[in-house]
């Protein structure tokens, strides 16, 4: 099987898909913008061959170096850059080369605009909030008019929570169409609550062949306030959000995927959406969740997803260990610009038999996943709740 890997070094956790792809009999080829000699060496022993473009953002390049693996290797029959930035290249590659796996160029809108994924919602019947796609300074009125403040306003097509703004008022709403981003936008209403992340791996049927759950506070308070980054895993999702969660799975075709879907599990009742502690779909994503969260889920149920998904792709199916313990992980990561009343010393002199993972997160993901990471399991909630108090505790 010849496995075409779009950006195999970003994000840091596709050396572990490649890694495991290649154990399981792969031919894993790899495309990238960054000189093969800085490619880590579990990442280099995982690749069968990797083709150097100067940027993944040049097509014909990107395309040439397809063309250069089909001559060498033969036909594709995979390609992915599991990374939100590229579906769309990759939806085109697959269109022009004829590969059947994977979303292609004709369905790719459903997937990445926003607008376009809240209409699929609605008619699969899964709660969520009311959109209306930004034009005008009146339009907008309007909506909030219905809506009441706050709204949240995001790119139709965007990564993450980058270029998001809650508005909470008048004032900042006339803002910011006085200075209207070019890309499109999208303004919804604004629901509390935390935010709760369906997991899966999906086989070609788009049935679950693992599921997760990862419960955020709003991220985007995180990334406006400059706040510490705090959020966990668990193994067990609750019947509501599995149901919706498949439920989208279905409704977007997602077969042979591993997927992040993001919900709001709302904390008060909501007319036409449901009752406090029901949940709302915000969007879908067709890839795994970014950071370091499958690792997360690997501690949250003693498990490797990486090695799940490349069962998933070699066999159709995934096999879990049915003995295999379960946790809750949490993620707890330092901000720039904050003094913490706890040196790194300190954390691994209290939790060390606790913590999985210590890391320095690269800058692009410091807005919105924090600088420093410590990562801890636990077997009890409110043994994390107090690693979580420990760890941010900040002077004040």
């Amino acid at each position: 099987m010849n496995f075409v890997f779009i950006s195999p070094a970003y994000p840091v956790t596709c050396t572990q898909f490649c890694d495991r792809l290649h154990r399981r009999g792969v031919n894993v080829l790899g495309i990238g913008d960054v000189p093969y000699d800085t490619l880590n060496d579990q990442l280099k022993c995982a690749l069968t061959e990797y083709y150097y473009v100067n940027s993944l953002e040049d097509y014909d390049q990107v395309y040439r170096a397809a063309a250069f693996f089909i001559h060498k290797y033969g036909r594709i029959d995979w390609l992915e850059s599991l990374n939100e930035y590229w579906l769309p290249a990759d939806a085109r590659l697959r269109t022009d080369f004829n590969i059947g796996v994977g979303t292609r160029e004709d369905r790719i809108g459903d997937l990445v605009r926003k607008s376009r994924m809240k209409q699929i919602f609605i008619e699969a019947g899964i709660p969520t909030a009311r959109q209306h796609v930004v034009s005008d300074l009146e339009a907008g009125l309007a909506f909030v008019k219905e809506t009441g403040y706050p709204v949240i306003v995001k790119p139709d097509i965007g990564v993450g929570a980058n270029g998001t703004y809650k508005i909470k008022g008048e004032d900042e709403l006339r803002a910011f169409y006085r200075d209207l981003p070019e890309t499109p936008y999208v303004m919804e209403e604004f629901l509390c609550g935390d935010i709760c992340t369906y997991d899966a791996i999906l086989d070609g049927s788009c049935e679950p062949l693992f599921e997760s759950m990862c419960t955020y506070p709003p991220v985007i308070d995180a990334v406006q306030s400059g706040d510490s980054i705090r959020f966990f895993t668990v193994a067990d999702v609750p019947a509501q959000l599995r149901d919706f969660g498949r439920k989208a799975a279905k409704a977007f075709g997602a077969d042979r995927r591993f997927v992040h879907f993001e919900f709001i599990n709302i904390t008060k009742d909501y007319k036409g959406i449901g009752k406090a502690g029901g949940y709302a779909i915000m969007e879908v994503n067709m890839r795994p969740a970014g950071g370091h969260d499958p690792d997360m889920m690997n501690y949250a149920q003693s498990i490797d997803v990486f090695d799940l998904y490349a069962q998933m792709v070699t066999s159709g199916s995934a096999r879990i260990p049915e003995d295999a313990e379960h946790y809750v992980c949490a993620y707890a990561a330092r901000k720039d610009g904050c003094r913490y009343v706890h040196t790194p010393e300190e954390i691994t002199e209290r939790y060390g038999s606790h913590v999985v993972m210590t890391e320095e997160m690269p800058p692009i993901d410091w807005p919105s996943m924090g600088r420093y990471v410590y990562m801890a399991k636990f077997k009890k909630k409110e043994e994390m709740e107090e690693y979580f108090r420990f760890v941010l505790e900040t002077a004040e």
